[in-house]
């Protein structure tokens, strides 16, 4: 159960990684450099987490789930 729950978090974020890379290059195609420097910011902070979820899932969930 906790494999599919970080299954699905990961869905998300990468759901998220897209949306805040296409609005923050938008942004700055129309020069909003505030509002693409926020956007770019809040596209790292996705990242990260998405990098933790996979480590989380690597380090033990997936081969717990296995063992199940």
């Amino acid at each position: 159960m906790d494999a599919g729950l970080v299954s699905a978090a990961q869905a998300v974020e990468h759901y998220e990684i897209a949306r805040y890379g296409t609005l923050a290059r938008w942004a700055g195609e129309l020069g909003l450099k505030d509002a693409q420097k926020l956007l770019l910011t809040t596209l790292q902070e996705e990242t990260k987490t998405a990098e933790a979820l996979t480590a989380l899932a690597e380090g033990s969930l997936n081969s717990a789930a296995r063992a199940a």
